[in-house]
């Protein structure tokens, strides 16, 4: 979790968070990639672990996670690839997974190897706050930051009920629906970025639908910490 806390404590403007699904289309070109976006400034590296039914994910996703899994990616595969960018460079690695794959590894197991491996947070997709005690109390002892998405339809009193898990940042959805290129910053935005910060002092990452240096200039005026392209 230190990682994650240097990133924002150390600077004065917004983060950049890189994302790529790891093992597309090929392990070694997904590290070649991953340590490309670290070198373009990339200030947290976000990675997609592939999966079957990406329910959050638009057809851009979709097909990176189609190509990684036909490639013969696995939950080991992805590991080393973390391994493998870990011996260059100690920017923060952050998972971006469904509870499946978790719960096929053990809960237990997958966190203790992912915090082996170099990884510094995990967000669990679709795994709501209520039911995420198990999953956070590992977390807190691999030392491996539990991160959540807060949507713009998501209620004050749900937001106080994540923020009471949650460590390393809260990841704003941007706009409703899937993940993909939008023509605007929805005005959903400008309102997590007002509403989020009166229950917690955790960063805000802003993401889904950031899709232009124009979009993140916006997000960034209104406060996100982190700008997920």
């Amino acid at each position: 979790m230190g990682r994650i806390e240097d990133v924002f404590r150390e600077r004065k403007s917004p983060a950049f968070m890189g994302f790529t699904v790891a093992g597309d289309p090929c392990q070694k070109t997904s590290i070649r990639i991953a340590k490309a976006l670290i070198a373009g400034g990339t200030d947290i590296l976000e990675l997609g672990v592939p999966f079957s039914d990406p329910v959050a994910d638009g057809p851009t996703i979709q097909r990176a996670d189609e190509r990684a899994l036909s490639s013969g990616t696995t939950t080991d595969t992805i590991f080393g690839i973390v391994r493998e960018i870990r011996k260059e460079s100690a920017v923060p690695i952050v998972f971006l997974k469904y509870y499946n794959t978790v719960l096929h590894r053990g809960i237990r197991d997958f966190y203790r190897e992912a915090h082996e491996s170099g990884v510094d947070g995990i967000l669990i997709a679709d795994m709501p706050v209520e039911e995420s005690e198990e999953v956070t109390r590992i977390a807190a002892a691999c030392d491996i930051a539990p991160i959540f998405l807060i949507a713009p339809t998501t209620t004050d009193a749900r937001i106080r009920k994540i923020v009471k898990q949650a460590e390393g940042y809260l990841y704003l959805v941007a706009v409703l629906g899937v993940t993909g290129v939008r023509k605007t910053v929805s005005s959903d935005a400008s309102d997590l970025l007002r509403r989020v910060p009166m229950h917690t002092d955790l960063p805000l990452a802003l993401g889904f639908g950031i899709s232009s240096p124009e979009h993140a200039g916006a997000c960034a005026a209104g406060g996100a910490g982190t700008i997920v392209k």
